[in-house]
């Protein structure tokens, strides 16, 4: 994890005269931008109201200033290129330099205005999703604003009025928009601080692309058959781990803005919901989980005690969404003797693989792929290939982290005798089968009767 903000700056603003006024387009804040793909450090609050800020992961907090008791942000809507993991990027469209757009903290009760400029080829505009606001302020094209046309900047302001996790993203040629990575998270905080405290607190969002192999754009029209799922716009082994300390209580807050529920899981542990789209949870609605469904546009905080010390998986329980692209539309080859045809194929394509025979794991092969993509099924941990891809991370948990630690702390020491180890030495006989005494069938009827290891079975 980066111990500093990659921070780029650029103040060139363009600004519709009609719709910000000359002192205001004198007063706009400039616009950081983030290059870097890498968990950035939370961004204590300079100023304005105190709060425990948020880790996004693989991702980053937009700064603000503050203005005659206004904390002001400035979004840029724009074309980015976003590293999807080592060895991929795609031209996607964003917010400040990336995709999705930096996570955006304020405190219930603050008065906050946000400067959007639009560097996109068409119009665009920024719903706030899930927050009450004055309606004109609601961001929906043809019904509570016009579009932001290219080159014009707009202005929204309102007053967060609850505590609780949110999203932005267009309601302007939403198909387009969103399938291309406009999206972002935002966070309002309770007043008091100590009021649904936390040790650790991440922020991701869930989006999906459909980008062929060899390509760097999205396909927009796509509604259901994506090969890209990810976290953040990070696919498996790009995403970072989340990070946490033994004993910590540790919140995770997702938001689904894919064309699709994804059932998040987490090994190791239980959790609780604590938080939804409507607010949070009371303690006595609450209930123990290892695995929630998160439905398109819906968000949820879950909490857990991070007691186990270990690494421990995180992921979607989709087994498609855990891989990347290539994997769609594969027949299933187990038990097919390929090896006269792979003879045959192999004379005219030299680096021809068979695959499938035993089973579909790729762990342990290596075989070219077109440039720009990834490989099925990836990421190396210390006893091998993990085999999995998209929406998958690993939750590290271990004892003695400072309390603002989130660098990785690399792979866990098992204490000996933990491990899952080879059996050796000869096995125990199988168990045979049960004796069944076959019943006399009933007078006038003929009954067969098979005895099988399960009981009879009558004909």
């Amino acid at each position: 994890m980066s111990s500093r903000r990659n921070f780029l700056f650029t103040s060139g603003a363009l600004v519709s005269a009609a719709l910000v006024s000359r002192a205001q387009a004198a007063a706009i804040p400039e616009a950081p931008l983030q290059s870097s793909a890498s968990t950035q450090a939370p961004l204590a609050p300079p100023n304005g109201r105190p709060y425990n800020p948020v880790v996004t992961l693989n991702g980053w907090t937009l700064p603000w200033r503050m203005k005659n008791g206004w904390k002001e942000f400035h979004l840029l809507a724009e074309p980015v290129v976003r590293e999807i993991a080592p060895g991929m990027k795609a031209n996607l469209w964003g917010y400040n330099g990336q995709s999705p757009g930096p996570t955006i903290e304020v405190v219930e009760g603050d008065k906050v205005r946000i400067f959007v400029t639009n560097k996109l080829p068409e119009h665009t505009s920024v719903h706030w999703h899930g927050q009450r606001l004055p309606n004109g302020m609601d961001g929906v094209t043809g019904l509570t604003q016009p579009g932001i046309k290219p080159g014009e900047t707009y202005v929204y302001e309102f007053v967060p009025k609850r505590p609780g996790t949110f999203m932005y993203h267009p309601h302007a040629d939403e198909m387009m928009q969103m399938a291309m990575g406009m999206m972002g998270f935002w966070i309002t905080h309770p007043k008091d601080p100590g009021q649904y405290r936390v040790d650790r607190d991440f922020v991701f969002l869930l989006n999906a692309y459909d980008i062929d192999p060899g390509s760097f754009t999205p396909k927009t029209s796509t509604m259901l058959d994506f090969n890209l799922w990810t976290f953040n716009s990070r696919a498996f082994p790009g995403i970072d781990s989340i990070v946490a300390r033994k004993g910590d209580r540790v919140r995770i807050r997702i938001g689904n803005l894919t064309m699709t529920n994804h059932p998040i899981h987490l090994h190791g542990h239980e959790f609780e919901v604590t938080g939804t789209d409507g607010g949070w949870v009371p303690k006595t609605a609450r209930w123990p989980e290892v695995t929630t469904d998160i439905a398109v546009g819906q968000m949820r905080a879950i909490e857990f005690d991070a007691n186990e010390p270990g690494d421990w998986a995180l992921h979607c329980h989709k087994s498609h969404h855990t891989m990347n692209a290539m994997g769609h539309n594969v027949p299933n080859m187990v038990g097919v003797d390929q090896r006269e045809i792979s003879k045959k194929i192999s004379q005219l394509i030299p680096d021809y693989m068979a695959m499938g025979e035993t089973g579909g794991s790729m762990g342990g092969m290596e075989m070219p792929i077109p440039d720009n993509t990834l490989p099925m099924m990836t990421g190396q941990g210390q006893f091998g290939s993990i085999e999995m891809g998209g929406m998958f991370t690993v939750v590290k948990i271990r004892e003695g982290l400072a309390h603002n630690d989130y660098k990785d702390p690399g792979w866990y020491k098992h204490p000996k005798g933990t491990n899952a180890f080879l059996a050796e030495g000869e096995m125990p006989p199988a168990p045979l089968a049960p004796k069944t005494a076959a019943k006399k069938p009933a007078q006038g009827k003929e009954v067969i009767l098979n005895v099988t290891r399960d009981g009879p079975m009558r004909h």
